[in-house]
């Protein structure tokens, strides 16, 4: 064992480095949750790698679904993430010996911890995408042929749901159990043994997001694989679009977003969106796209700018943040690449 607590000290650095590149995180709910992980804490959760597991482990990816702002609207009674996977364990006849979990994202970093300490388990040190998508089945676990399912779902108002489909249809059955429950639960998913986990996971993640949650500590330290400044401008314009898309199983509708570069080049830079950017145009033409993680943050705070708060006379900074090498496989960019979000090359 690495012998780390997460305890309400680490906690705060923990959370503070999961926002950094963090998108679509409401301050509401991001607030709620870290608070939440701080009352059930207690002594602290044990950090491990997965390797340092048992290899018959039982391991349970935890992750929020749905919208994080519901979740600021509709409150948890604080018992989902631990009811998500006692309902998987009685589905697998199983107990889970450590959680891990699907990204670590603002909240989403936060809910697996939670989910550790109510139940008393191990925090496993990684993720399931090393960045963020926007569908369940869009992770390393995926490319590594674990199955999402079976699935247990806990709403705040007592409800628990557990799916069992295949594996390409989760998103589809999924999202209407959710929106019927409040627009937000906690899933179990993902059950692995801790060697598979060990060969899927993006490892060493909770560790990244803990040193760059140091006060001070340089941004790019959450980001494994390499992070550069695509250009700094002001936002020009938001285009929504309509009809382009609309058959995909994503949750969002597409959008544009129209920089003018302030320094350098003065390019017109054009961010194209469908739950997240995934495509950036100078000039028309393609200077970054997915899987990378394509942000905008705000030169005046420092925070991550929502797509759906950007608005004309901002100031922001384009990063992009490199993905896993997994991602960047024939497999991986099938998963989580453009044409994964309707943008044919």
């Amino acid at each position: 064992m690495t012998g780390l607590l997460i305890n309400r000290d680490e906690l705060e650095r923990f959370a503070a480095g999961s926002r950094l590149f963090a998108t679509g995180a409401a301050e509401s709910s991001y607030n709620l949750a870290r608070d939440w992980a701080g009352s059930v804490l207690g002594p602290g959760v044990p950090l491990v790698a997965a390797e340092e597991l048992e290899p018959g482990t039982l391991c349970v990816s935890i992750s929020l679904v749905g919208s994080t702002t519901a979740l600021g609207e509709q409150l948890p009674g604080g018992e989902e993430p631990a009811r998500a996977v006692r309902a998987l364990e009685r589905r697998l006849g199983e107990r889970a010996g450590a959680v891990v979990a699907l990204n670590l994202a603002a909240e989403n970093a936060l809910v697996p911890l939670i989910a550790a300490a109510e139940i008393g388990v191990p925090l496993v040190d990684g993720d399931g995408t090393g960045r963020v998508f926007p569908l369940v089945e869009q992770t390393t676990y995926t490319l590594g042929g674990m199955s999402p399912v079976p699935l247990a779902l806990a709403g705040a108002s007592g409800e628990l749901v557990v799916l069992e489909t295949a594996a390409g249809r989760v998103e589809e059955l999924l999202r209407p159990v959710v929106l019927s429950v409040g627009g937000w639960a906690v899933a179990a998913c993902y059950p692995m043994a801790a060697g598979d986990l060990a060969r899927v996971l993006v490892p060493g993640t909770v560790s990244l997001l803990l040193r760059a949650g140091v006060p001070g500590a340089p941004r790019s330290v959450a980001a494994p694989y390499g992070v550069r400044t695509l250009c700094v401008g002001r936002i020009l314009a938001v285009e929504a679009s309509t009809g382009h898309g609309a058959d995909l199983a994503l949750p969002s509708l597409p959008s544009s977003i129209v920089l003018q570069e302030t320094e350098g080049l003065r390019r017109l830079v054009r961010l194209e969106a469908h739950n997240e950017i995934v495509l950036a145009l100078a000039d028309g033409a393609m200077v970054a796209m997915v899987p990378d993680l394509i942000c905008m943050v705000s030169t005046a705070d420092g925070m991550v700018v929502d797509v759906d708060k950007a608005r004309p006379g901002v100031d922001v900074e384009v990063m992009v943040v490199k993905a896993a090498p997994v991602w960047h496989t024939d497999r991986g960019l099938a998963l989580g690449g453009l044409h994964a979000f309707g943008i044919p090359l």
